[in-house]
């Protein structure tokens, strides 16, 4: 068969081709998001608070699937591009496994300290409860939790990002569907919030598994052969992915111990509003760079330089126009946003209207910053990838977030990401011209066919 990274890259094809994998992630998001709303409006924002405050351990198991996602399907690609069909399937099978055993360790050490875990990450006595209900839930659920990240990467390197659009969209139904049934109707609170997502990672899981267990797809599992440089290239290469994931646990813990200092347990529940909305915008950059990636990875390691260059040249516009737009739809529905999670008037609604309005600048440059990290990771570069991605989500932000409060009192809080974001951008322009030559996207940087869009 012949595999659909092969295509000639258009402007329009890449839209195309990408658009299911940004539904998908967009979707992913909102199986979190969902939960938040139903949480804050029908448990409450206390409940909504300790979500936020025990999400760090999940961050850090997305992270895991995330990290061998990214960084194996990285090298599986590039075996595609060179004829390497074999060693890609043994590879992809490998790296299955792996990514099973390494978030099934971390689940069970989660497990057996939870209560430590969860007072540790700054729970109060009042929080308590809820957090652990909701941790306890997802933790149990944690192969599927992995599996799920992990197949939205792989089924796009196999060709098929139509399959894993589809099963995203359905498990995001079903996981709105279960919110209100178990939320709702059955009154389970936060456990029944993270049951309804649990299940809603479930059913993409097991679609992909049938997928990748049948012999006439592209690529499909095999009996796995141990190779150790698999591994670590893998994890090496999708670090930056995870440094992303480790440095979100631990900024989030910086953000609600911040809060709780300046505005307590309404503080906290205003961040997590905000992030929620950052995730979901976040994800169509995420979704369009996954989209993109193993097309990248694919005539990197087949040498064609044209093709190369016209994948990063479009992605770039494309990540430009969304950025703006994004940005004006989020100022523009900032209150109708808002309004989902907390009912307007209240001192909630009028805590989160004020930090997004100062937080949303930060959209004008997140994406270009997500892509770039990406494309380095597709490159198999994966320490300049996590060099930008430490530097926007930790060394940067941990500055904003020690300097920026004492400069400016709460609204320094909100500044933080915006500040974090446009500092990465300079590092970013600097290691994306140092590398044209070597990557072989060199006349991105000339004027020559910048209009060739169509």
């Amino acid at each position: 068969m012949q595999n659909a990274l092969q295509n000639k890259v258009s402007f329009l094809s890449l839209i195309k081709y990408t658009f299911p994998t940004v539904v998908m992630m967009v979707f992913f998001s909102l199986y979190t998001i969902i939960d938040g709303m139903f949480i804050s409006r029908f448990v409450g924002a206390n409940a909504l608070s300790a979500t936020n405050i025990v999400y760090p351990i999940i961050s850090i198991l997305i992270g895991i699937g995330i990290m061998f996602a990214t960084g194996g399907s990285a090298i599986v690609a590039k075996y595609m591009g060179e004829g390497k069909n074999d060693e890609a399937k043994e590879s992809f099978s490998l790296i299955t496994l792996s990514t099973l055993i390494c978030g099934g360790i971390v689940a069970i050490l989660a497990l057996f300290f939870i209560k430590d875990i969860i007072y540790a990450l700054g729970a109060t006595d009042l929080l308590y409860s809820y957090g652990h209900n909701y941790l306890f839930t997802m933790l149990i659920f944690t192969p599927f939790i992995l599996l799920k990240v992990y197949f939205d990467y792989f089924l796009v390197t196999a060709g098929a990002p139509k399959l894993g659009l589809i099963s995203s969209v359905t498990g995001g139904i079903v996981n709105i569907i279960l919110d209100y049934v178990f939320v709702v109707s059955f009154n389970l609170g936060v456990t029944g919030a993270a049951l309804a997502t649990c299940i809603g990672y479930v059913l993409p899981s097991i679609i992909a598994i049938i997928y990748f267990t049948k012999k006439t797809n592209t690529l499909y599992f095999v009996k796995p052969k141990f190779n150790f440089n698999v591994i670590k290239d893998s994890c090496i290469n999708g670090s930056s992915e995870m440094v992303t994931q480790l440095s979100s646990a631990v900024t989030t813990f910086l953000y609600n111990v911040t809060m709780l200092k300046f505005l307590g347990e309404d503080g906290i529940a205003a961040i997590t509003i905000i992030l929620y909305i950052q995730f979901l915008l976040n994800a169509a950059y995420l979704g369009f760079t996954s989209g993109a990636s193993p097309r990248i990875s694919f005539n990197y390691g087949s040498q064609n330089k044209e093709q190369v260059q016209k994948l990063i040249k479009y992605s770039y516009i494309i990540i430009f126009i969304f950025s703006i737009s994004s940005f004006v739809i989020a100022r523009g529905l900032s209150e109708a946003l808002i309004a989902t999670f907390t009912a307007k008037g209240t001192s909630l609604f009028d805590i989160t209207l004020n930090g997004f309005i100062i937080f949303s600048i930060g959209f004008l440059v997140s994406g270009l910053n997500i892509f770039t990290c990406g494309m380095f990771t597709a490159f198999s570069n994966g320490k300049v990838s996590a060099l930008l991605s430490l530097l926007r989500t930790f060394i940067l932000f941990t500055l904003g977030i020690v300097v920026l409060p004492f400069l400016f009192h709460i609204n320094g809080v909100w500044l933080v990401v915006p500040f974090a974001e446009f500092s990465t951008l300079i590092f970013s322009i600097v290691f994306l011209y140092k590398y044209r030559n070597q990557y072989m996207y060199d006349n991105l940087f000339s004027n020559k066919e910048a209009l060739d869009i169509l």
